[in-house]
């Protein structure tokens, strides 16, 4: 796993574990049923808290991405497609809020914004 802590940046520091483990996950570089380091050997390599490890774990847990199994360790969850969707989808959210933001400061018409959609869907295919 690959893991990057930025001590500057806002995110606190298991929300950033927790991102990059997801994200390994999503892309496939975690594979389903793939064992994933014990908390203490984690926290051991990247150098934080293992409380902190165990926070960012238990939020994947719950969030359906890993599953722990009792004496045998922590492993990829089965892929769920609706999870990954709903992940896909908060971040259009985040950034079409940050478009809508922008073209209302401008006074850009939400038509405009509509063939931008359209435009980048067309170059796509």
């Amino acid at each position: 796993m690959n893991i990057i802590i930025s001590n500057s940046s806002s995110v606190p520091i298991y929300e950033q574990i927790k991102e990059a483990i997801k994200n390994e996950i999503i892309s496939g570089e975690l594979a389903e049923d793939t064992a994933l380091p014990s908390i203490r050997s984690l926290a051991s390599d990247i150098k934080i808290s293992v409380m902190t490890i165990k926070k960012a774990y238990d939020e994947l847990e719950s969030e359906g991405f890993i599953v722990s199994r009792q004496g045998k360790g922590t492993f990829v969850a089965p892929k769920n497609s609706a999870l990954v969707v709903e992940r896909a989808q908060k971040e259009i959210d985040t950034y079409m809020s940050k478009i809508v933001d922008i073209a209302k400061q401008f006074k850009i018409k939400k038509e405009e914004i509509k063939n931008l959609v359209d435009i980048f869907y067309e170059g796509e295919e």
